[in-house]
């Protein structure tokens, strides 16, 4: 059962494509049926599947948990207690806990089984830039 880590680098908030990055594994791999699981080892980021055409989708859901999940200065977020790694901290393990940080993807005919219009996305929370590790993981 094939496996490896990735490494996606982020730049701040917002979605960042690792679609080829996945496919290429699964290629290498050479597997024809199976289950790809993509995992991030992380707390305050996640896993989207998500529209790739248009980008105004993937800032739109920024957007969205924005403001679903307001920064940790904002007023309406007091009611926090854990505070010490900065305002964005907190709101950041909310929404990962919001989203999630598994995914499975069937592979058929050795390729990921995404839709047409389907990427695989890490859902950065943090404001400043991180290295965040992604394990894939191949079943046959």
């Amino acid at each position: 059962m094939p496996q490896t880590a990735i490494t996606v680098e982020t730049t701040g908030p917002g979605l960042y494509d690792f679609t080829r990055a996945a496919e290429a594994f699964v290629s290498e791999a050479g597997a024809g049926e199976g289950l790809l699981t993509v995992f991030v080892r992380h707390t305050s980021c996640s896993l989207v599947i998500q529209e790739n055409a248009d980008p105004d989708v993937r800032r739109d859901l920024d957007d969205f948990f924005r403001r679903l999940v307001p920064r940790g200065d904002d007023p309406s977020m007091r009611w926090l207690r854990h505070t010490t790694e900065g305002p964005d901290d907190m709101p950041a393990h909310i929404r990962a806990a919001l989203t999630q940080t598994s995914i499975g993807i069937p592979v058929s005919g050795g390729r990921l089984a995404l839709g047409t219009w389907q990427g695989l996305y890490l859902f950065e929370h943090r404001d400043r830039p991180h290295a965040r590790q992604v394990v894939l993981h191949l079943s046959a």
